[in-house]
């Protein structure tokens, strides 16, 4: 097997997930650096993973012909000009989402992007869990019609605190977004949308300007409506679910359990809650999704998750904000060229 040479810059919580993953579970990489400005955090996850070169300074691993591609993982408002410089440098690239939180910055990286010709794919992990995926093919291939309305449920085990919640942009750019990037996924593009929101569990989030609680309706460009509903707090665990509804039947993904085991008793039968969050709930998609990386790079494919995707989920996402905030349907073209 060719191993591709990969280097992987931030280490923090995301960065060591994809560190490890490549160490331990993607044989087609070869992490040969990891890069993260507080360079006692990357040096502690080397040491335990026998990792050989560590930096505090991305650009050196962006000088260094022998790496084929790099993994960003770095916080969100450094996204957009790591990709740039990466793709200037030759470099393909894997990127968390999101690409940016302002739309002339994704432009700017997506512009270097394709001048370079490098490979750039985006980290929305939901598309590699198996059951949606399952969802997907199902509905794409038309066995059960032709898709009519889209339900995605997607609700966080406990709310944020205000910081995080003015750093990340807020529910729609931070939370929904992988649910709008899923709606594309499972239906189509995406026309309108309209927004309503509210803080109810978290008040905190009142002083970032954010709710804690919302339902977006979605209208497709293909006659499709769409409804996705999100809290920050349901105290039973991760909420996931989905059904896209269809002329001639139907496609759910219910939510996992920590087991299968349901146990009766004289107050009824009694079942393993969702699993906590994220990390328990999508571990292998994170597997997933950078093995194809590695394949499209080695391939030549063009990655199933592409900038222009990473873009539109960010269009969505400023839709839906507007829509908030104006109390009105919002089409997508408002908010930029598509």
């Amino acid at each position: 097997m060719n191993k591709m040479n990969i280097a992987v810059i931030g280490t923090g919580r995301m960065g060591s997930v994809h560190v490890r993953n490549l160490v331990r579970k993607i044989p087609e990489a070869n992490l040969v650096a990891i890069c993260d400005i507080r360079l006692e955090v990357a040096q502690a996850l080397a040491e335990e993973l026998g990792i050989p070169r560590v930096v505090a300074d991305y650009h050196e691993l962006l000088a260094d012909p022998s790496i084929t591609a790099v993994l960003i993982a770095t916080s969100t408002d450094t996204h957009w000009f790591i990709v740039r410089d990466a793709a200037q440098a030759g470099k393909h690239i894997f990127c968390e989402k999101p690409l940016a939180l302002d739309l002339p910055s994704i432009d700017v990286a997506l512009a270097a992007v394709d001048a370079a010709g490098v490979k750039l794919q985006v980290g929305f992990n939901r598309r590699f869990d198996p059951a949606f995926r399952r969802v997907h093919d199902l509905v794409a291939s038309g066995a059960i019609g032709r898709p009519c309305i889209l339900h995605i449920i997607s609700r966080d085990p406990e709310p944020p605190s205000v910081e995080y919640a003015r750093a990340s942009g807020g529910m729609y750019l931070d939370m929904t977004i992988h649910d709008f990037d899923m709606a594309r996924f499972q239906v189509g593009e995406v026309d309108e949308v309209y927004a309503m929101g509210s803080v109810l569990v978290a008040p905190w989030l009142a002083e970032a300007g954010d709710v804690d609680t919302d339902v977006v309706t979605l209208r497709f460009a293909n006659g499709a409506l769409g409804v996705i509903d999100n809290s920050r707090q349901a105290v039973y665990g991760y909420d996931q679910r989905l059904e896209v509804f269809c002329s001639a039947g139907t496609a759910q993904a219910e939510n996992e359990a920590v087991d299968t085991v349901v146990v009766g008793d004289r107050s009824g039968y009694h079942a393993a809650l969702p699993p906590r969050f994220f990390m328990q709930r999508y571990p292998e998609t994170y597997v997933n999704e950078v093995r194809e990386f590695i394949a499209c790079v080695q391939e030549d494919r063009t990655p199933s998750v592409t900038g222009r995707d990473g873009r539109l989920s960010v269009v969505l996402g400023y839709a839906a904000l507007k829509s908030y905030r104006e109390n009105r349907p919002v089409k997508l073209s408002e908010i930029a060229a598509l």
